[in-house]
């Protein structure tokens, strides 16, 4: 059953901290290793989410695509790092459970920065026909590896590329924060459907680098800069609202789109109202400030 309705007119006051007029949170997907790939089992290569877009499905290795992902582990994590780390602001990473595998360098500089690792799935592959048992394993087989790579289970969680039973699986597994696999609204709310209260955090799929690689999407830095200034300063002057930035080390963070990132961050933070937070940190506030 859909909810067409949410909080109507009226949506409660979220009380951020310190009074914040708008909590902004920062998503960095990593995603690269574990895409679609003839080496991980898959029928055919990766055609999602690339320079080349509309790229066509291969039964052999793409090398083009499998070294423009690279890029992202490789070059692209460490650009967005860096611009991060050195203005303190905390992150949230969607980690796909086997890319994190193939580069725990990159996971321990994750830990190490104190950012939240929530889990991004066992594989950056569509689920929409995935069998509901295989993704059910494939659930498990994320929580076990993430905590195993990581030393604690993951407690947020985003597919991305759900399947109908995906928010019914992860609310029976009962051990997620919050599940962030909606679009549909400016503040966290629960998800009632599926047995007990799941808090769902929405993410975006407009004020995102995706837009980068789409064909109806932003063709420079400038562009994406101006939607992400326009987007905060509606949601300030609204007030009591959340605003959600998502980002891929193989797209933000190429030397020409990670200027714009930068430029942004130092816009919120001069603005000195904005509440910078990890994902985590917006669910546990909101179960405090608005239990289910």
């Amino acid at each position: 059953m859909r909810d067409l309705v949410g909080y109507g007119p009226t949506p409660p006051d979220p009380k951020w901290p310190n009074g914040a007029r708008i909590a902004v949170q920062f998503v960095i997907n990593y995603e690269e290793g574990a895409e679609n790939n003839v080496l991980n089992g898959d029928e055919g290569s990766e055609t999602f989410l690339s320079e080349m877009v509309g790229a066509g499905k291969h039964p052999a290795r793409a090398m083009a695509m499998e070294s423009l992902y690279e890029y992202g582990s490789r070059a692209g994590f460490w650009r967005l790092f860096r611009l991060f780390a050195s203005r303190q602001v905390p992150v949230t990473v969607f980690g796909v459970a086997k890319a994190m595998e193939m580069n725990p360098q990159a996971v321990q500089a994750m830990l190490k920065a104190d950012w939240e690792i929530a889990s991004h799935g066992y594989r950056w592959i569509d689920y929409q026909y995935v069998p509901e048992d295989v993704e059910r394993e494939h659930i498990a087989e994320a929580i076990a590896l993430h905590t195993r790579l990581t030393g604690s289970r993951p407690r947020g969680w985003y597919q991305g590329r759900t399947s109908p039973n995906t928010a019914r699986l992860v609310a029976e597994e009962g051990g997620f924060v919050y599940d962030a696999d909606s679009y549909a609204d400016d503040l966290p709310y629960y998800d009632r459907q599926h047995g007990r209260p799941q808090l769902i955090v929405p993410y975006t799929l407009d004020v995102n680098d995706m837009k980068f690689v789409a064909l109806n999407g932003f063709t420079d830095g400038t562009q994406f800069f101006r939607y992400l200034v326009d987007t905060f300063e509606q949601l300030r002057e609204e007030g009591g609202k959340m605003m959600s930035i998502g980002l891929h080390a193989r797209v933000a963070g190429k030397a020409g789109r990670s200027i714009a990132v930068a430029q942004f961050l130092d816009h919120v933070i001069a603005s000195g109202d904005a509440w910078i937070a990890r994902r985590i940190d917006i669910a546990r506030h909101w179960l405090e400030t608005h239990p289910a």
